[in-house]
């Protein structure tokens, strides 16, 4: 048996004749037969039925045309991930992606797939972190942007750590520049839903130092908490990427939160069915690279995982994860 045999095997039952595979295969109808026969008698078993109307599979074929079909597969996968499509990848990439994160990785995220993997289309969605979760437990993306701490990052790809910081309506009096956690009771809180990571961590963090938020409003929906804050309404507790644009026009100012700060890894998970696709790889590598280039350029106000010292990192009691 080779795979020559296997190929022209599964041709002569999907064409539903020798006749037909032998046009579509462009291969003498005579060799065809030749190779069947052989895979027969070297099996030693029946595998095709033939008749005036063409041919018919036996329970023998039936069992091989299923492996054959999976062989074949694997080979055209090896030949594309050895090949052309490691050079030039092309194909649909699904990514999810926190609307936090978005909003300062997504634009550019885009432009460089635009412009370095022409043949690929990325397909993004946005959304709260909560069912962004479910939805790439359940297979929905090949890959996704996912907010952890340090101790809960495991073998996926940090992309930057951030901070949170206390979001602060712009005519409120003036500020210091830090607050700490202890004191954060005093202020009415828009806060994400309880099944999200960020209102999960805050939490989680509050309650390991015996502290307590007024919580007022939960909503599950970013833009309407920084709308909320904006309008003088509430407080939150975000990262600056959430908040980035606001901030830069005076619309809502931060202060940072210390004793402890709390900060969250932002992290890529692959689909483990998508590890071998060559497109599903070059988006893979290219977006620690965008994320690079956005906290080197001061796009994005997080820190670069190799620049966060091994003690700051010790030193922040974090939740699980966010």
């Amino acid at each position: 048996m080779d795979i020559r045999q296997l190929k022209y095997f599964v041709g002569v039952v999907e064409a539903g004749s020798f006749t037909k595979a032998a046009a579509l295969l462009h291969v003498a109808q005579s060799a065809l037969s030749l190779h069947v026969r052989q895979l027969e008698e070297g099996f030693g078993t029946q595998l095709l039925v033939r008749d005036r109307t063409g041919v018919s599979v036996t329970a023998s074929g039936n069992r091989l045309l299923e492996r054959a079909r999976v062989i074949l597969r694997e080979i055209q996968l090896t030949e594309a991930e050895l090949t052309n499509s490691v050079a030039a990848p092309s194909g649909e990439v699904t990514i999810g992606i926190p609307s936090g994160a978005a909003r300062v990785l997504s634009g550019p995220l885009l432009e460089s797939v635009r412009s370095e993997l022409p043949r690929i289309s990325l397909k993004m969605i946005e959304g709260m972190t909560g069912p962004l979760e479910e939805w790439m437990a359940a297979g929905r993306f090949n890959l996704a942007v996912l907010y952890r701490t340090a101790e809960s990052v495991g073998k996926m790809t940090v992309l930057a750590r951030e901070e949170f910081y206390l979001v602060v309506p712009p005519g409120e009096p003036p500020f210091e520049d830090s607050i700490r956690l202890a004191d954060l009771h005093a202020f009415p809180l828009a806060v994400p839903m309880r099944n999200n990571n960020v209102r999960r961590s805050v939490a989680d963090v509050v309650a390991q130092h015996g502290c307590v938020l007024n919580v007022r409003f939960e909503v599950d929906s970013l833009s309407t908490i920084i709308n909320m804050v904006m309008e003088g309404k509430a407080y939150s507790i975000l990262t600056p990427s959430a908040i980035q644009k606001e901030a830069s026009q005076g619309r809502v100012r931060t202060v940072k939160i210390i004793d402890p700060v709390i900060t969250r890894s932002v992290v890529l998970a692959v689909n483990p069915k998508d590890e071998r696709s060559p497109a599903v790889t070059a988006v893979r590598k290219l977006i620690p690279r965008v994320a690079q280039t956005l906290i080197e350029s001061g796009h994005w106000s997080a820190m670069a995982p190799d620049l966060v010292s091994v003690n700051s990192a010790s030193a922040t009691r974090s939740p699980r994860r966010y």
